[in-house]
């Protein structure tokens, strides 16, 4: 195969693995995350963990208890391949609604996750994620109006498999990664 084609290939599977951890960070989809990250992997996430991936999947629903909305953007993603390995820095704004003792602020979070991916078996995953937080600005109490005259009778996103995507689509499943879905 031509190698920039192989390169083209490699960057989408590394794309979609990024795009996946959004997905399953926001819906709370523990098992889908797991699935993104090697075994081995090394996960830094400022003051909620720094370790072991797995054991940082483990402690998630912790966590996300008081995350009564999570929405990540992907922003600006660069990506370096070397053979099985390859590095990313993947520029985010990450919304959280929190529910803190005297009720729900919000916290929007510009940063960056630098990344190191290795394909193993043909798949792209998490080698070592690192969260870096270049901006925050935070409201207490909360703008949020999900009530608002300007969303009525639209679909409300929820965290875990409430979220109605899971009753919309067919093919995409809750706790599958996107490698799963390749052929």
């Amino acid at each position: 195969m031509d190698p920039r084609l192989q390169a083209l290939l490699d960057k989408q599977a590394i794309t979609e693995l990024v795009m996946a951890y959004c997905n399953a960070a926001d819906r709370h989809d523990n098992e889908k995350m797991r699935s993104l990250y090697h075994e081995d992997a090394i996960d830094e996430h400022g003051q909620f963990f720094e370790g072991d991936a797995m054991a940082f999947i483990d402690a998630l629903p912790g966590i996300q208890e008081n995350m009564l909305i999570l929405h990540h953007n992907v922003t600006t993603l660069n990506i370096v391949l070397d053979g099985n390995r390859a590095e990313g820095e993947v520029y985010i704004i990450a919304f959280h609604q929190v529910q803190g003792e005297d009720g729900p602020m919000d916290v929007l979070i510009g940063g960056r996750y630098f990344d190191k991916y290795e394909r193993r078996d043909g798949v792209w995953k998490y080698s070592h994620r690192a969260v870096v937080a270049d901006w925050v600005k935070v409201d207490d109490p909360t703008t949020v109006n999900l009530e608002h005259p300007m969303i009525e009778g639209s679909r409300i996103g929820k965290p875990k498999q409430a979220d109605p995507s899971y009753d919309f689509f067919d093919i995409f499943q809750w706790g599958k990664g996107p490698h799963e879905y390749r052929p």
